[in-house]
């Protein structure tokens, strides 16, 4: 990983690491990338040799995009069990960082929520993981998040419910 390498980084989504700064923390003096990640304005920094351990990733290619609209297009997966029970599995799929699971909640959430109202910890959940797939769908395809955003919309009004 280097300074302007475009990267994933899970339950937040993709940006630009824009540089290198070195804190001390407890006495220790540490390497950390800045991260920024132009949806939401944020700016993080994660520890240099930590990488591996949180789930730093390139982004996906663009040939991986047709995967992605296959699964917006698919059958919503049924899930049973208690709003919190629901939750909980909801936010293990999107801790894993792969775009197609955070593909699938987006795509489950949302049309969950134009059936019927949905938990407010759940609306939450579908509002993040449209965010981060959106966030790295604008870096794969090259497009703005409203080009996105719309691109997105349509394939999940294209379910097979």
């Amino acid at each position: 990983m280097k300074i302007g390498d475009i990267v994933f980084y899970p339950m937040h989504g993709a940006g630009e690491i824009v540089g290198v700064e070195d804190n001390e923390v407890g006495g220790v003096i540490k390497s950390y990338y800045v991260l920024k990640l132009p949806m939401g304005s944020l700016k993080l920094m994660l520890p240099v040799d930590k990488i591996d351990q949180i789930g730093l990733r390139s982004i996906i290619s663009s040939d991986k995009i047709n995967e992605v609209k296959a699964v917006l297009q698919s059958k919503p997966d049924h899930m049973e069990g208690s709003w919190n029970k629901r939750f909980n599995i909801i936010l293990e799929r999107m801790k894993t960082g792969n775009i197609l699971e955070v593909t699938a909640v987006a795509r489950n959430l949302s049309l969950q929520h134009k059936k019927r109202k949905i938990s407010s910890g759940e609306r939450r959940l579908m509002e993040l993981s449209r965010q981060i797939l959106i966030s790295e769908l604008v870096f794969a395809c090259k497009k703005s998040p409203e080009e996105i955003t719309k691109w997105v919309d349509n394939n999940i009004d294209c379910a097979k419910n």
